[in-house]
C-alpha cells in the first residue's frame, strides 16, 4: 500500500512551492524593498488600459469583495446546513472565512507595504501586502474547487468546474494589479497565504470532524 497517494504528494508539493515563494516575497519586498518587478508589470499593463477593460477588470474585482463574498458564503452556509443538512460543512465555511479575515488584517499590519500611489480610477484603502482579494479567491474559490473534487458527479463537470474557478481566481488577482490597487507582488503572495491558509484550514477542520466522529453524507466523502 502506497504511503502517499497522488493526491497528497501533489498538495504537499503545492504547499512547499507556496511557503518558499511566500518567503521568496517577504525577503525581496518587504526586508530588501525591491519593486523592480512590480513597476515593470505596471508598465507593460498600460498599454492595454481602456474603458472596456477597466469595466471588465471592475467586474471581477467585485467578485472578490466583501459585497459578493459575505452573501456568497451566507448562500453556501445555508447550502449545507438546509438542504444538505451537512453540519460540518455548514461549520467549514464560515470557519474558513472567519480565519482568513483575521490573517489578512495581521499580515497587512505586520508587513506594513502602503498601496500603489497611482491607482488607476479609485484609491483602495488599508495596507497593501498581502493581497486580500487574491487571499480570498483563493480560499473562497478555492474551497468551492476542494467541494467540487469531492462531490462532483462526473470527471467532465468536475474539471470543467476546477478549470473554471482556477482561472477566475487568477482574474481576480490580475484585476488588482490592472487596476493598480495592488502590486503584483502583492497578489502573488495574496495567492499563496491564501492557498497555505485554506489546505492548513480543511486539514485541520476535517481531523477535527473526524474526531468528534460525527458521520456526514456520503456524497461528500
Amino acid at each position: 500500500v502506497a504511503l502517499f497517494s497522488i493526491e497528497m504528494v501533489l498538495i504537499i508539493a503545492l504547499f512547499l512551492v507556496a511557503l518558499l515563494s511566500l518567503a521568496y516575497l517577504i525577503r525581496n519586498v518587504i526586508v530588501l524593498h525591491k519593486t523592480n518587478f512590480d513597476q515593470k508589470v505596471f508598465a507593460f499593463l498600460q498599454s492595454y488600459v481602456s474603458e472596456r477593460n477597466n469595466d471588465i477588470m471592475l467586474f471581477f474585482t467585485f467578485l472578490g469583495t466583501h459585497k459578493f463574498l459575505i452573501p456568497a458564503n451566507l448562500s453556501l452556509i445555508a447550502y449545507f446546513l438546509f438542504i444538505k443538512k451537512h453540519k460540518w460543512y455548514s461549520i467549514k465555511v464560515p470557519a474558513i472565512a472567519l480565519s482568513s479575515l483575521g490573517l489578512m488584517f495581521g499580515l497587512k499590519h505586520l508587513f506594513g507595504r502602503e498601496r500603489p500611489d497611482t491607482p488607476l480610477i479609485f484609491h483602495a484603502e488599508g495596507l497593501s501586502f498581502p493581497s486580500g482579494h487574491a487571499l480570498f479567491s483563493i480560499t473562497f474559490y478555492g474551497l468551492l474547487i476542494y467541494l467540487v473534487y469531492k462531490t462532483a458527479a462526473t470527471a467532465g463537470i468536475k474539471w470543467t468546474l476546477i478549470v473554471s474557478l482556477a482561472l477566475l481566481c487568477l482574474i481576480i488577482g490580475f484585476s488588482r494589479v490592472y487596476l493598480r490597487v495592488h502590486y503584483a507582488t502583492d497578489v502573488i503572495a495574496g495567492f499563496c497565504v491564501g492557498f497555505l491558509w485554506l489546505v492548513f484550514a480543511i486539514w485541520l477542520l476535517n481531523r477535527m470532524e473526524r474526531l468528534s466522529q460525527k458521520q456526514i453524507d456520503p456524497v461528500v466523502q
